[in-house]
């Protein structure tokens, strides 16, 4: 039995916006030192996994991703294909605010609301919005002909892109959550036979040092 697809999401890892406590999402900051030094101990990780393998790299636009993922790219000599697509959820007005601002304002979404509730902040993106955004991009990148593919994205994204690989329906999607660290590696499998999607490994950080 062979592998027919086999796919590797990175959440970023540490960024300037981590240790200075203010709202990530789209707030667009560039990795810590020990950022830089987690992404390269991430893409020897891949490199040991991968081996001679090719290898396509999506990653989101925004820069803590990015970098990221040109650390992976180099360590493995693949270009990187970015895409807002893979975005964080985005906390509108809160974004780049130190946390405790979003604290004060935040309003968790109720049980029966869970898909299309703001949170109270101004411009922020609901659950349906990400999974909208997310749902087509992961789609189109499992569909493309490369056998062995890597994600790079973020925390709360995490969950909608593997949401979207096991083909959970946007409409049940309200209470899905996959908590993952910064620079965790989560590995997706679909084989040629059964062709089922399997979680083979989830948001797996042994390979960081802390």
């Amino acid at each position: 039995m062979g592998t027919l697809k086999e796919l590797f999401v990175v959440t970023h890892t540490e960024s300037i916006h981590h240790v200075e406590n203010k709202v990530g999402g789209w707030y667009d900051t560039d990795l810590t030192l020990r950022g830089k030094r987690d992404a390269q101990a991430t893409a020897e990780r891949l490199a040991e996994v991968l081996g001679e393998r090719e290898v396509e790299i999506h990653s989101s636009d925004l820069r803590r991703a990015s970098q990221t993922a040109q650390a992976i790219a180099q360590r493995l000599s693949f270009d990187v294909i970015e895409t807002p697509a893979l975005r964080e959820i985005s906390y509108g007005a809160a974004g780049g605010q130190p946390q405790e601002w979003l604290d004060a304002r935040y309003v968790p979404a109720p049980d029966d609301d869970r898909l299309d509730h703001h949170c109270g902040i101004d411009g922020a993106e609901t659950r349906r919005d990400v999974a909208t955004r997310v749902f087509p991009c992961v789609e189109a990148i499992v569909s493309r002909p490369c056998a062995t593919q890597i994600i790079v994205t973020h925390g709360f994204t995490l969950s909608m892109v593997i949401a979207a690989w096991m083909k959970i329906p946007i409409e049940a999607c309200g209470f899905v959550s996959f908590p993952a660290k910064s620079g965790s590696i989560t590995h997706l499998r679909q084989d040629d036979f059964f062709r089922s999607r399997a979680v083979i490994g989830l948001a797996d950080a042994s390979h960081l040092t802390r």
